[in-house]
């Protein structure tokens, strides 16, 4: 681990250089880390972030951490704590919800810690947000070890069904303010946003050539999601049908003895893949072997699905400490919400994280504030 109070400043910070023209955007990233790993490289990102776009850190790490990135992070970026007057059980959607309301520009960009934007696709996003309320880009893993490999089947299936969903999405601020924001108690955090914008009468663009790299997960982080994400699907019971439908599929078709069977269903999910894998040019970002990888996928979501039914079952999936049962509500019923909504239900959500003096850059932490992504 590296102390960050010896890390030397950027030379962004202290010799002039040539930069590119700003873009009137906001980035908003909300962090929660549990260490300091990896702390000089995204200090790196977000030195060369903020030559283009004005970027709002929202910090739930723990007194510690938050001062040390302080350090770091002082005078490159805004940083702030969440506002302690946000309610929900969800730290991401806090952190966004407060980093939305500081925000100074019309288009906000919103991205998991992990996500890695370049120029180009800002300026994609900046020109689609003139046209669309929100924005869903497509990522990509790079570098691609075995366990990003493995994941990237489940995007390229998601890709040849209409897009996957990424640690990332940008939207207009002044529609997300009026439709008073989006659940905090929710665990598919990124599913609800976009179905509130529905649900609010916005419009989207899912962009299936708008490609924004993503650093991936290590391997431990990655096998503990399996089940949580798994639980996503709740959410979309038609998805979690076909899920839950693998392993006696799979059962049935050794019972038979007929394991030929198997053989030409896992090539189908290859084919299909290979489909999301070539679309809109995603050959130039995902190589042809990850297309081998969705009929792992597919037999690893057939088991957690069960797994995620019985956390259902009982209560709910542990998420950052706290046990969340609603993975997203349904469009329907967002509308419902939004047309009776009280003064004290989403509007507020937002409508409480006005900018004080605590959330200046460098300040400490507000007693309380500990939202934010888990790392």
């Amino acid at each position: 681990m590296t102390d960050t109070a010896a890390h030397p400043r950027h030379p962004d910070r202290t010799a002039a250089r040539s930069a590119p023209a700003r873009l009137p955007m906001a980035y908003v990233l909300p962090v929660r880390a549990h260490d300091d790993r990896g702390l000089d490289e995204l200090t790196g990102y977000l030195c060369e972030l903020r030559r283009w776009v004005d970027v709002v850190v929202v910090d739930g790490s723990t007194p510690t951490l938050f001062a040390r990135h302080a350090d770091a992070w002082r005078g490159l970026v805004r940083h702030v704590p969440p506002d302690p007057a946000l309610r929900g059980r969800n730290g991401k959607v806090l952190g966004v919800l407060t980093g939305v309301a500081l925000a100074r520009h019309e288009h906000v960009v919103i991205a998991d810690d992990d996500v890695r934007y370049d120029l180009p696709a800002l300026r994609a996003v900046h020109d689609l947000l003139d046209r669309v309320d929100l924005v869903r880009p497509q990522n990509h893993f790079d570098p691609l070890p075995w366990h990003a490999w493995w994941d990237t089947g489940r995007t390229l299936l998601a890709r040849a069904f209409g897009g996957d969903w990424p640690g990332t999405l940008a939207v207009r601020r002044s529609t997300f303010l009026a439709m008073g924001g989006y659940d905090p108690d929710v665990l598919f955090e990124n599913l609800e946003l976009v179905r509130t914008v529905r649900a609010y009468g916005g419009s989207e663009a899912a962009p299936a050539w708008l490609y924004v790299r993503r650093l991936p997960p290590t391997a431990r982080h990655f096998l503990g999601q399996r089940v949580r994400q798994a639980y996503d699907e709740t959410a979309r019971p038609a998805w979690l049908l076909a899920a839950l439908a693998v392993l006696p599929a799979t059962a049935a078709a050794l019972a038979a003895r007929r394991p030929g069977l198997l053989l030409r269903a896992g090539l189908v999910a290859v084919a299909v893949a290979e489909m999301g894998r070539r679309r809109a040019g995603g050959a130039h970002v995902f190589p042809a072997h990850t297309a081998l990888a969705a009929p792992v996928w597919l037999l690893e979501r057939g088991v957690c699905a069960w797994l995620a039914v019985g956390r259902r079952l009982r209560g709910g999936v542990p998420y950052a400490g706290r046990r969340l049962r609603v993975a997203a509500h349904s469009t329907r019923a967002l509308r419902r919400r939004s047309a009776r909504r009280g003064p004290d239900e989403l509007v507020l959500w937002v409508g409480s994280a006005a900018v004080r003096p605590e959330h200046e850059a460098g300040a400490r932490p507000v007693a309380g504030a500990t939202g934010g992504t888990p790392a």
